[in-house]
């Protein structure tokens, strides 16, 4: 494995700033009126900026970045671009059937609606709408990595199919992948030129973008203040969009949210070689394990690979790791290698990143204060490239008071269950992973877990792909 090196900015971010050119984006340093202020710059307070100027253009909407819009989950995840279908069953017990089908077929739709968007605004996002498929590596995972599609089918909204295993091991370029689903329905994307390419349209469209302009705290009323440190924002109503940053300023979210790292790497070009392993598309393809190995290839040929579930933090705070090369480099290539045995490569880097994983592993929006005019967004769960186009909707629509189905949603209506206090949260997270760890090594080993570990690895089911 070749040397990682330390960046200033995560991959895709970096990679995208050397061939977008980016306008100036200065730091709030005088008082200033809004509308509507939004905190945070990534995918969430960029779509519910752009979202909330296409309903009534006369808006005058403010984001603010504490750094460079796209440093955060944005610009470091793995743009896979994966929906609600797998979650079917998590849906349909926390929402009721026509939510639940509503919601999978809304982030069905907004895989394409993002490649349509980026297509109409000229935004070289890299989109390739190819699928996904989630597959399994061994006997147990082969049993349960169907299991979805009969209730999908049941509903009359299964996108997937179960495939010959030989198409699977062509097709997903491992052997080690013995069966699996596929859906047209997921893709791939570079998450840093979409970033930058959703700030661009916002600016073109009359969103005040500030860059390096922390949020310090805010002052409740009818309108909000939200201070920074040079300058204050009076506005309307105000958005919260900083996803695992959310604990750090209000605590309340802490009983609500765990962080823990997605870790992955990339490797230099090879284009060739990925061509000789059938490796020639755009689709997003997973494995069935509670904390993931999931992996595609990029338009310039190189493979990424990434795994979730490995560095917990304490009490939630934001631990310097997530947002440095990851610790787990050398876990991260022996199942590189396991996967690819014959590829022959150097890696580019890794990186790491903080994930917001919620109870039921899925999204919650909602509004912080009796007058509703402070709203926010969170608890992605390793999953908000496509969820975040519908957390635009959703936010969208809170803020301008809208009577739809994303206020009705029960999806905005704030967390549903929560985590122990800690020490115990901690305690049982390193307990439950080490127990999944266990579980998943005797699988791949073809034998059967042990009673405690598979009752243990339970509370940890909510952090997969998909429901068993």
């Amino acid at each position: 494995m070749s040397s990682i090196y330390q960046q200033k900015h995560p991959f895709w971010l970096q990679q995208a700033l050397s061939d977008v050119v980016m306008p100036d984006m200065p730091t709030l340093t005088k008082d200033i009126k809004a509308d509507v202020c939004i905190v945070g710059g990534g995918y969430t307070g960029l779509w519910t900026a752009i979202k909330l100027k296409q309903q009534d253009p006369k808006l005058k909407v403010v984001i603010i970045e504490k750094g460079r819009c796209g440093q955060g989950a944005s610009g470091r995840n793995g743009g896979c671009m994966l929906t609600f279908s797998t979650k079917f069953n998590t849906l349909l017990s926390l929402f009721g059937a026509e939510e639940a089908i509503r919601l999978v077929k809304a982030s069905e739709q907004a895989v394409f609606d993002i490649d349509s968007f980026c297509q109409r605004h000229h935004i070289d996002a890299e989109i390739r709408t190819d699928g996904a498929i989630y597959t399994a590596t061994n006997q147990a995972q082969k049993r349960t990595v169907a299991q979805p599609l009969s209730l999908l089918e049941q509903h009359n909204i299964n996108r997937w199919k179960t495939c010959d295993p030989e198409y699977i091991r062509q097709t997903t370029g491992s052997a080690l992948n013995v069966a699996g689903i596929e859906t047209p329905a997921a893709g791939s994307l570079h998450p840093g030129k979409l970033v930058l390419g959703l700030v661009k349209h916002a600016l073109a469209i009359g969103v005040e973008v500030y860059q390096h302009t922390p949020y310090l705290d805010m002052v409740c009323g009818e309108p909000v203040v939200v201070n920074t440190p040079y300058a204050n924002i009076t506005a309307d109503k105000v958005v919260f969009a900083i996803n695992a940053w959310m604990g750090q300023h209000f605590k309340r979210f802490n009983r609500h949210i765990v962080l823990v790292s997605s870790d992955m790497l990339i490797t230099k070009p090879i284009p060739k070689q990925l061509v000789d392993i059938g490796l020639t598309h755009g689709k997003a393809i997973a494995d069935s394990r509670i904390f993931v190995h999931y992996y595609r290839t990029t338009k310039d040929g190189r493979l990424m690979l990434g795994k979730g579930g490995n560095l917990f933090a304490f009490n939630n705070h934001m631990l310097p790791a997530f947002d440095q090369p990851s610790q787990y480099g050398g876990m991260l290539s022996t199942a590189f290698h396991k996967f690819f045995p014959t590829l022959k490569t150097e890696f580019e880097t890794t990186w790491t990143g903080a994930s917001d994983r919620s109870k039921t592993g899925l999204p919650f929006f909602g509004s912080l204060t009796p007058q509703n005019n402070v709203f926010y967004g969170l608890g992605y769960s390793g999953n908000g490239v496509v969820q975040s186009y519908l957390g635009g909707d959703i936010l969208s629509s809170l803020v301008l008071e809208l009577d739809n189905a994303w206020t009705k949603s029960p999806m905005a209506k704030g967390p549903l269950g929560g985590f122990p206090p800690e020490p115990i949260r901690y305690l049982g997270a390193q307990l439950v992973k080490q127990a999944v760890l266990r579980k998943e090594q005797a699988e791949d080993n073809e034998q059967s877990p042990k009673w405690h570990d598979l009752q243990l690895a339970k509370f940890a089911a909510a952090a997969g792909k998909a429901d068993k």
